[in-house]
């Protein structure tokens, strides 16, 4: 795939104490295959579907510590840029832009609510090799306490068009890259516990969505939410075994019409 427009998510990676236990969860589960181990790069291991590189994998560095979690990465022409808008406009720059080799360079940030995101300027490596496909990315959604803060934040940051879905009873948002829309954003209800933080859930694609969801919770997964069946397909949230979130979803199994949205 050609490297991404500014604002669309284009990799996700996380960090794993026990890589060979994630190895072995996200083999079975989304079917990943696992390239060589690059210690040049903290032993940063790309995950592959059908041989094509949809995410990877790394453990922690020495006196390193948190919780895995998975972090979505947007494409930037010029990561030294939109970290400098990403302090402007009230985010936090985590880690400054640092240049990987001729791979690309990378940043790391935390919009106002909290929920931290990766900012990638596509070197030779220009991000995912397929998405919507199984085991492959398909899609993202902040979940945010503070949708006001998050909302304006976003759209300065990256050249984002938003509408909303035309329901009072609902609070989510979209973001749009040109005429593809790249990005949800759900305010968190009070049905999140008050530990939860804000957080970006990466969605990957499966053929079953119950299959994989017995996959998951076999190998020691929790099953958070769902599965149930949406306009966008069936899906589930899940926290793997190192409590790292994420969804599965069957883009092919659909029910009801999709929503009606509204400009912003």
């Amino acid at each position: 795939m050609a490297v991404q427009p500014e604002g669309t998510p284009c990799w996700a990676d996380a960090m794993f104490g026990d890589i060979e236990g994630a190895k072995r969860f996200y083999a079975d589960v989304l079917g990943w295959t696992f390239g060589e181990s690059s210690s040049e790069y903290g032993h940063y291991t790309q995950a592959y579907a059908n041989g094509r590189a949809v995410a990877a994998v790394v453990p922690p560095m020495p006196g390193q510590d948190g919780r895995s979690q998975w972090c979505l990465y947007f494409a930037s022409p010029d990561a030294a840029a939109t970290a400098e808008r990403i302090r402007h406009h009230g985010g936090e720059v985590l880690m400054e832009p640092m240049r990987v080799g001729d791979l690309g360079t990378m940043c790391l940030g935390r919009e106002p609510s909290g929920a931290v995101f990766g900012v990638w300027q596509a070197g030779r490596h220009e991000g995912f090799e397929a998405t919507a496909t199984p085991g492959a990315y398909c899609w993202a959604e902040v979940f945010t306490r503070d949708p006001e803060r998050t909302d304006a934040f976003l759209a300065a940051v990256f050249p984002y068009r938003m509408k909303e879905i035309d329901d009072d009873a609902v609070d989510f948002r979209m973001f749009e890259v040109g005429e593809d829309t790249v990005l949800g954003r759900m305010r968190m209800t009070d049905d999140f516990p008050p530990e939860v933080p804000s957080y970006i859930n990466v969605y990957f694609t499966v053929d079953d969505c119950d299959a994989a969801v017995a996959r998951a919770t076999g190998l020691g997964a929790v099953c958070r939410f769902g599965p149930m069946t949406s306009p966008f397909g069936r899906f589930a949230a899940l926290s793997d075994p190192q409590g790292a979130n994420f969804t599965v979803i069957d883009v092919t199994t659909t029910e009801g019409g999709m929503p009606r949205t509204r400009d912003v």
